[in-house]
């Protein structure tokens, strides 16, 4: 076995370099791909919400990935999104249990509803 020279030990390190700064750009790539986590709420009773994991009422946010956990406690109620590019229904009337969605959101106001009672059951947020 040789030993190494200068020239081959500036290139090993030169191509530990590299795939360190290789690793670390994956890891940045990725952890902004992730969406945030949001938390809807539907019934029971005329109760209708959009949350942070927090629990903190959501009235603005910024453009991007959003992944909706939406808890629907109630066979009367659903919930709906309507906005600029992402109007959805998310649960419908019948279904009860816990669902997730992923939506990107655009620039706009957006509202989330029960459809069957949107004169009392509704909430919004701008997005910016």
């Amino acid at each position: 076995m040789t030993a190494a020279t200068p020239r081959t030990k500036a290139l090993g390190v030169g191509l530990l370099s590299a795939l360190v700064a290789a690793a670390a750009l994956a890891l940045a790539v990725t952890a902004q791909a992730a969406p945030t986590k949001l938390v809807g709420t539907v019934g029971p009773g005329s109760t209708i919400s959009l949350k942070t994991t927090t629990g903190k009422r959501v009235s603005t946010l910024p453009r991007g990935s959003y992944s909706i956990t939406v808890k629907d406690r109630s066979d009367e109620h659903n919930f709906a999104m309507r906005g600029p590019g992402a109007s959805r229904t998310l649960t419908g009337v019948d279904f009860v249990g816990t669902k997730t969605v992923t939506l990107k959101l655009g620039a706009g106001r957006f509202t989330f509803v029960c459809t069957p009672h949107s004169d009392d059951m509704r909430g919004g947020f701008s997005v910016g």
